[in-house]
């Protein structure tokens, strides 16, 4: 009987289409489903004919692969990962390999991969991007975890990613334990920034200057043929052309103004906090999805609460392409955050990340895949260590030919009462960043005031603490200094 190269768990949208791929590109395949039935109905529809052994139990699966046997789980993040995993082990051997390329939180990967290399066996988790497309055609894969595995799934993993212009995959070794499942977390919070900072640009074309959807279809198929070039660009035009065929009305007019999510963006908001990182551009935009959910709440304040009715008079397509510029410059500075985001992490968890090779992961297959990550790639290629990428030559250039005209459409965001909370935060970031002296010296000061908390002085070395008896009654003793 032939035996398959590798097996995978789980027959939803994305492992369907990740066998489907595997095996066009000559692997064989097993797989296994809980639900045994739509082993059976794979077979018979999409996966007939084609080089792929159904399996009915986990023991049957294990033993239909080479060895070391290679299992991929594609099922949902949390404890059914966990379960597999137990039902698994009797059925390996040391040396065989899991894989978990759901969306799981990087630091179960850590603890996974502990718990398994103690038991002898290898364990990669990866991040995969793309949606149903990519899992078809060609993700990015992002694969981190035990190293020693690693030679064994490259050939396929490469074989099913997709491809940059030159032919290389957007798949290659990101680190160990969770790097690779961390790198997708931040690759999803930059996602959901990319998307807010869209969003707004086309609430502002809608509300300020009154496009209809179809003129903003022509404005972001435009957008998508310069520096703006991106999947989530495309798509955006691609939607706002669309007509719901039962009203007649464009689409985007139908679907209700609430935005779920998975949780990786609050991860990564969550994960800035712990790492005392910022990245306000990213929590802002989960926090705009968290607002955004407040429907009912919204209809009743949108009654009570007052503020300006949007007015414009201007030349609107002077503004159009004040609205792109400042798309772009937030974009630079929500793509700054997750890299500086990355960096401390490395040094937090120990990984050697490379990221120019990460922009590169990133050019092709992902959601967020865009014509600037080669930009980004060249500038880490130009300075390994390049400390903010606000600093590359490329983007500081972008940012002053674009800050003007950034600087205006937040001003005319406020001034109108529309919100545009990534925007005005990717700008704040910039300023922060850009400022050497900032207000935290009276915050030091409060903060020394209230609880002895003691600070540094700008005529001492770095490192040295002080405290002031404020009022009088205080005594001399201070607080410990510490970032908690």
């Amino acid at each position: 009987m032939e035996k398959a190269d590798i097996g995978l768990i789980g027959l939803a949208v994305m492992g369907e289409n990740l066998i489907l791929n595997m095996e066009s590109k000559g692997f064989t395949v097993a797989c296994y489903n809980r639900t045994v039935s739509k082993v059976d109905e794979f077979l018979n529809g999409r996966g007939k004919g084609k080089r792929i052994i159904g399996c009915h139990s986990i023991e049957e699966l294990c033993a239909a692969l080479t060895t070391p046997r290679k299992v991929m789980l594609m099922v949902k993040a949390g404890q059914p990962v966990d379960d597999f995993i137990e039902l698994l082990l009797p059925h390996l051997e040391p040396g065989d390999i899991i894989i978990d390329g759901g969306n799981s939180f990087f630091g179960d990967t850590i603890r996974r991969t502990r718990y398994l290399e103690e038991k002898g066996l290898r364990f990669i988790g990866t991040g995969v991007s793309g949606g149903e497309e990519g899992a078809l055609r060609g993700p990015s894969i992002m694969p981190g975890g035990t190293e020693s595995a690693w030679p064994y799934v490259k050939p396929i993993f490469q074989a099913i990613a997709a491809k940059v212009a030159d032919g290389t995959p957007c798949c290659d070794w990101v680190g160990r334990d969770g790097a690779g499942h961390y790198v997708k977390m931040v690759h999803n919070g930059i996602e959901y920034g990319d998307m807010q900072m869209i969003a707004e640009a086309y609430f502002l074309m809608q509300n300020l200057l009154g496009l209809t959807p179809a003129e903003m279809h022509s404005v972001f198929a435009q957008w998508n043929q310069g520096e703006l070039n991106s999947y989530l660009i495309g798509i955006t035009s691609d939607i706002l052309a669309y007509v719901d065929e039962e009203t007649g009305k464009p689409m985007v007019d139908v679907i209700l103004d609430t935005a779920g999510q998975k949780g990786t963006g609050k991860w990564a908001s969550q994960n800035a906090l712990d790492m005392g990182t910022p990245a306000p551009t990213v929590a802002e935009a989960v926090f705009a999805r968290f607002v955004s959910a407040m429907k009912e709440e919204r209809k009743v304040a949108s009654q009570i609460l007052t503020g300006p009715t949007p007015t414009f008079e201007g030349d609107r397509e002077a503004m159009i392409e004040d609205i792109r510029q400042a798309l772009y410059a937030s974009k630079i500075c929500s793509y700054a955050q997750g890299f500086q985001l990355m960096k401390m992490a490395a040094k937090e968890y120990g990984w050697d990340l490379n990221y120019g090779s990460i922009a590169l992961l990133w050019r092709e297959g992902c959601i967020i895949r865009a014509q600037f990550l080669e930009r980004i790639k060249e500038a880490f290629d130009q300075n390994p260590n390049l400390a903010n990428l606000l600093l590359a030559p490329y983007f500081k250039e972008a940012i002053d030919r674009c800050q003007p005209a950034w600087r205006r459409v937040v001003a005319a965001a406020v001034l109108n009462g529309i919100p545009v909370p990534a925007f005005s935060s990717a700008l704040a970031y910039y300023d922060s960043y850009r400022s050497e002296r900032l207000p935290a010296n009276l915050l030091q000061a409060q903060r020394d005031y209230f609880g002895a908390h003691t600070y540094e002085r700008v005529d001492k070395p770095r490192g040295q603490f002080f405290h002031t008896n404020w009022t009088g009654r205080g005594g001399a003793t201070s607080s410990t200094p510490y970032t908690a």
